[in-house]
């Protein structure tokens, strides 16, 4: 299992698996008062923690379906990535895309983190590119069956 070092300078507990397999792990909430996000409003929510990842590895940051599907809240920057050189507080920018006020209370599960490996590529150019079946095709380009 791949180890990461975490500091919690806040007072929520670490992050962790729900179940033995989960991708991602929740994130909470580190607040010293309730926040409210009023309809089409988004705010950077902290969460106390501060991790040091390996190089070739990124944390991103995604919603949680439960809160989108009961209540519309998401994370604006889908995913949002944190590079292993980032040494700041995780912070999750929520939005509220539904039609009424939400609150978000201290220790609620706003987000979750899933740890991926990841390759730099070295970008090469060239006069044109190979043909594949799909060619150009783009949105929709396979119809509607």
């Amino acid at each position: 299992m791949l180890k990461i070092k975490v500091v919690n300078k806040g007072h929520q507990q670490l992050p962790a698996y729900a179940t033995s397999q989960s991708a991602g792990m929740d994130l909470r909430a580190n607040l010293d008062a309730p926040v409210v996000l009023r309809p089409l409003e988004r705010k950077l929510i902290k969460t106390g923690l501060f991790i040091a990842l390996p190089e070739g590895y990124e944390a991103q940051v995604r919603p949680r379906s439960g809160l989108a599907l009961k209540h519309g809240i998401t994370v604006l920057n889908t995913p949002g990535t944190i590079d292993a050189d980032y040494r700041g507080e995780i912070g999750v920018v929520l939005v509220n895309l539904s039609q009424e006020d939400f609150t978000v209370e201290d220790g609620e599960r706003i987000a979750q983190m899933v740890i991926a490996r990841h390759e730099q590529a070295d970008l090469v150019v060239v006069e044109e590119l190979d043909e594949t079946e799909r060619g150009a095709g783009g949105y929709g380009h396979t119809g509607v069956k």
